[in-house]
């Protein structure tokens, strides 16, 4: 089981460092580790720590960050991670479990569309 929980660390450290990496340590932990919804959001958060600092500091080592706006952003995330984590805390295991299904089926709609906009655009 220890060579699992490497694999998915592996696998969302590196999508983590393309900005991802949470999307799909979350699934990977409840679908192939039958790890409770809860504490795979929470293993998900705190390994999100250590990426975000790595790939933060190679993406502005490579001038990839535009600062203008950071602090807007820094703040409504904070506020709104709260505010997700009291939400969260009142709904159970299963309910969480679809809300970020569908929250993950609308993320790959979009990503979609998007993509064929832009494809659409540059023909």
């Amino acid at each position: 089981m220890f060579i699992f929980f490497v694999l998915a660390g592996a696998v969302a450290g590196v999508l983590g460092g393309m900005g991802m990496g949470g999307t799909l340590l979350s699934p990977i932990l409840t679908i192939f580790l039958d790890v409770e919804q809860h504490v795979a959001q929470g293993i998900n958060l705190i390994s999100f720590i250590p990426m975000a600092v790595v790939a933060l500091i190679l993406h502005i080592k490579n001038k990839l960050v535009d600062f203008k706006g950071v602090i807007l952003i820094i703040i409504s995330g904070v506020v709104f991670s709260v505010l997700g984590t009291i939400i969260a805390k009142f709904i159970n295991g299963e309910t969480l479990t679809k809300v970020f299904g569908g929250f993950l089926f609308a993320l790959g709609i979009l990503q979609l569309v998007l993509g064929f906009k832009e494809r659409k655009d540059t023909n």
